[in-house]
C-alpha cells in the first residue's frame, strides 16, 4: 500500500489538499471569494470534516478494513469506523431479507459539480459487503455538466460528498433507485435550479441536501424561492431532508474567516427534517448499540440551533425551550469521524485504484435517513410526504424510547460559539435523537399527519 499512499500524497498536493494517509481537511472546501462565499453552499463532508485514508480492501463479509477491528477502551470491541452490517444493526433496520429495501422507491440526491469515478466507487463498495447494484443508478445535469477539475479543491471536496451520499443512502436502502442531480456549482442560484427540476420533474420520493450555509449568508430573495420550491415538493409528497451542520451551533460568517451563531439553511426551512451529528458507539462485530452522545471533538459538532428567519412551526409548540424561533436538528445520525462510516472515493487516485475512507459528519445522516423514508415509502404504499409533524408526535407519545435513542449526553458549543446542550427529549443539540428504524417505521406511518398519501 506504500506506493498508492504516495500517489495520494501528490495528488492530494497539486489539489490543495493534505496528505491523504492521515486525517485529511480539503482546503477548499470554502470559496475563497468573499463575494462567492456570500452566495454559495458548502458540503458538509467537505467545510470542516476530516477523512482518513484506509487503503483497499478484498471482499471479507461483514468486517472488511482493520479499522473496524480498532479497540477502545473498555469491553465490547468498540469500532473506530463502520460498515453497513454494523450501522445497519446499530439502528435496527429491518432485515434485507424481508424485502423492505425501499424497491419501487427513489431517492434524490442533490450535489453540485460531479465526481468521475462515482459508478466505479459505488460498484466497488457495494462488491465489498455484498451489497446488490441500486435498480437503477441516473445522474442528472439539468444545467449542464461541469468539466471535473481535480485542481480545484472545492469539486474534489464535492466529488467526496457524491461517494458519501450515494453509496450510503443505497446501503440503507438497496432496493431503491438513485437519482443523483447535480448543480453546475455550488453557488446557491445553482443548487436551487438543481433543486427545482428534481421537484419540477418529481424525479424521487425523498430529496437529501447534505450541504449548508449560515441563514444570513443566503440572498433572501433565494430564500423566499428556496421555501416555494421545497412547499411544491412537500405538496407532491416528497419528503426532504437536509444536513444541520458540522461546526455545532456556529456557521462560518459569510467571508469565510471566522465563525457566528447560526442555523444552517437549507436544514432550518420548516418544510425540511433537519439532521444533526452523534458520537455512536456500537460493538465492533455485530454492531450492537451500545449509546450515544452528541458528536463533538476536534473533527467538528453536530450542528443545531434556532432560525433567525423563520418562527416556531406548529409541529414544535410541544417542545419545552424558549426559543420562540424553528429550532434545528429535527433529529440525529451518527456522525463523528473517531467512528465513521466507510466509503470509496477515488477521483485523487489512479484509474486502476478504487480508494476507501473513514468519513464523518451529518453529511452521512441525511442520506441515511433519505433511504429510511424510501423503506418506509415502501412499506407503507405511499410516499409519507412532509414528517416533521409525525415524527414530533411520536416524541411527545409513549412509544417515543421504542422508536427513538434520546441523546442526553454532550453539547454543540463549537469553536468559541456557545452551544446547546442534549436533555431529555428535544434539544437543539440532537433533536429527537437517532432511529430505532425496526419501531420507527410502523409509527410514521400510522401517525396523524404522517404522509402526503401519495403513491
Amino acid at each position: 500500500m506504500r506506493s498508492i499512499k504516495s500517489s495520494a500524497r501528490a495528488l492530494a498536493a497539486k489539489a490543495g489538499a493534505v496528505a491523504l494517509a492521515v486525517p485529511m481537511l480539503l482546503g477548499g472546501a470554502v470559496p475563497a471569494s468573499a463575494a462567492i462565499v456570500a452566495h454559495a453552499m458548502t458540503p458538509a463532508v467537505g467545510s470542516n470534516v476530516r477523512y482518513e485514508y484506509i487503503g483497499s480492501a478484498e471482499p471479507q463479509g461483514a468486517v472488511a478494513f482493520g479499522c473496524q477491528l480498532r479497540p477502545r477502551l473498555g469491553p465490547p470491541a468498540r469500532a473506530f469506523c463502520y460498515g453497513p452490517d454494523q450501522i445497519r444493526a446499530a439502528y435496527d433496520f429491518p432485515p434485507v431479507s424481508g424485502g423492505i429495501t425501499g424497491t419501487g422507491r427513489t431517492i434524490v440526491i442533490i450535489d453540485a459539480f460531479q465526481s468521475p469515478t462515482i459508478q466505479k466507487d459505488l460498484a466497488a463498495f457495494d462488491t465489498i459487503w455484498g451489497i446488490p447494484a441500486p435498480p437503477s443508478f441516473n445522474i442528472v445535469y439539468p444545467d449542464g455538466k461541469t468539466p471535473f477539475d481535480v485542481n480545484d479543491p472545492n469539486q474534489v471536496g464535492w466529488s467526496s460528498e457524491i461517494s458519501l451520499d450515494v453509496e450510503w443512502s443505497h446501503a440503507v436502502a438497496p432496493g431503491a433507485t438513485i437519482d443523483l442531480v447535480l448543480a453546475k456549482s455550488n453557488n446557491d442560484v445553482d443548487i436551487l435550479s438543481a433543486t427545482r427540476y428534481a421537484v419540477d420533474h418529481n424525479l424521487g420520493d425523498v430529496i437529501s441536501q447534505s450541504f449548508g450555509e449560515a441563514e444570513a449568508c443566503m440572498d433572501p430573495a433565494l430564500v423566499t424561492q428556496q421555501h416555494e420550491v421545497f412547499a411544491q415538493a412537500t405538496a407532491k409528497g416528497i419528503t426532504l431532508f437536509a444536513s444541520s451542520g458540522d461546526q455545532g451551533a456556529a456557521q462560518p460568517t459569510c467571508d469565510g474567516n471566522s465563525l457566528i451563531l447560526s442555523a444552517s439553511t437549507p436544514a432550518s426551512d420548516p418544510q425540511v427534517t433537519g439532521v444533526g451529528g452523534t458520537h455512536l458507539l456500537a460493538d465492533a462485530h455485530s454492531g450492537a448499540y451500545g449509546s450515544e452522545s452528541v458528536w463533538n471533538n476536534d473533527f467538528g459538532a453536530g450542528g443545531g440551533g434556532f432560525s433567525t428567519l423563520y418562527g416556531r412551526p406548529g409541529y414544535q409548540t410541544q417542545v419545552e425551550d424558549n426559543n420562540k424561533h424553528r429550532g434545528v436538528p429535527d433529529v440525529a445520525y451518527n456522525g463523528d469521524v473517531r467512528g465513521g462510516v466507510v466509503a470509496a472515493w477515488s477521483v485523487l487516485f489512479p484509474d486502476n485504484v478504487v480508494a476507501f475512507f473513514v468519513f464523518g459528519g451529518t453529511s452521512a445522516g441525511s442520506p441515511q435517513w433519505a433511504g429510511i423514508v424510501a423503506i418506509a415509502d415502501q412499506k407503507g404504499g405511499h410516499r409519507l410526504g412532509a414528517i416533521n409533524k409525525a415524527l414530533y408526535r411520536i416524541g411527545e407519545g409513549n412509544a417515543y424510547g421504542k422508536a427513538f435513542h434520546d441523546i442526553t449526553a454532550g453539547n454543540n458549543s463549537f469553536g468559541g460559539v456557545s452551544g446547546f446542550a442534549a436533555v431529555q427529549g428535544w434539544d437543539a443539540a440532537s433533536g429527537l435523537g437517532t432511529p430505532d428504524v425496526a419501531n420507527l417505521i410502523p409509527l410514521l406511518l400510522s401517525a396523524p399527519g404522517g404522509g402526503g398519501g401519495q403513491n
